[in-house]
């Protein structure tokens, strides 16, 4: 592995309005915003919106697909747009630098038009193994 080295993208289907509603059952995040459609009507946003840390979960679960859950040693991310039902979301990731002993990644949870919705940067510890999830 070395730097510029870019993982495998994680697609996701397309976000739904019983998917918002089931994460809100599970995250305990009941906010109408997220599950009310009249209520985001009147908020002025049209349609509900996904919960953000849904699409950080996405992040989550892509890094989980690149590497095992002993190797990361940091993750944090910075919410950059509404995410709305009817949105497919890729994310994509890639080493941007490194450490003695670290790697120093990026991740990013764009929908189909390139809109990032959630940038994220994670440290994973570095192993000496190869890896098949790495594209060039």
């Amino acid at each position: 592995m070395r730097v510029g080295y870019q993982f495998i993208p994680l697609e996701k289907k397309e976000i739904s309005h019983t998917q918002l509603v089931r994460y809100a059952g599970a995250s305990g995040d009941f906010h109408p915003l997220h599950t009310v459609v009249p209520y985001a009507e009147k908020a002025g946003f049209g349609d509900v919106i996904a919960h953000g840390m849904m699409v950080m979960g996405f992040i989550g679960q892509a890094i989980g697909n690149w590497f095992s859950s002993n190797e990361l040693a940091k993750f944090w991310v910075r919410f950059q747009s509404i995410t709305r039902p009817g949105e497919k979301i890729t994310v994509k990731g890639c080493i941007i630098d490194e450490a003695e002993d670290r790697w120093i990644c990026e991740a990013t949870a764009s929908n189909e038009d390139g809109e990032v919705k959630v940038k994220a940067k994670f440290e994973v510890k570095k192993l000496q193994k190869d890896r098949e999830h790495f594209v060039e």
